[in-house]
């Protein structure tokens, strides 16, 4: 199903603002294709530098597309361009109840770690 005027829209608006702030020279985006060329998932790998670790956040694979391995391919290559980025290691930030994010991230081959709560004030 190709994406709706307002699909496009929605993601480059979240793009535009994700790469306006302070950390975005940092930063490296990875749009992955299905067989017919039609973009279906992106990711963004966050660099600290070289020997120092790396961040893949956010990956989203679109609704239509979720469950044929894009999510899994696209953290792959995710850690391979933190790795050229000459990043130690890469790691993930997701919350332990998105199944699906949780399941494409082991399946390549991240392993969890003790979960931590998180903080959060009202603004």
């Amino acid at each position: 199903m190709p994406y709706t005027v307002d699909d496009k829209q929605r993601f480059v608006q979240r793009w535009h603002t994700m790469m306006s702030g302070p950390f975005s020279s940092c930063a490296q985006s990875l749009l992955g294709y299905d067989h017919s060329d039609q973009p279906v998932a992106v990711t963004t790998v966050w660099s600290a530098g070289p020997n120092r670790p790396g961040l893949l956040e956010p990956l989203a694979v679109h609704r239509d597309h979720q469950g044929h391995g894009y999510g899994k391919a696209m953290a792959i290559a995710a850690a391979r361009a933190l790795q050229q980025l000459g990043s130690s290691s890469a790691a993930v930030g997701t919350e332990s109840s998105n199944v699906a994010a949780v399941a494409a991230y082991s399946s390549a081959g991240f392993a969890p770690r003790t979960e931590v709560r998180d903080l959060r004030r009202n603004r």
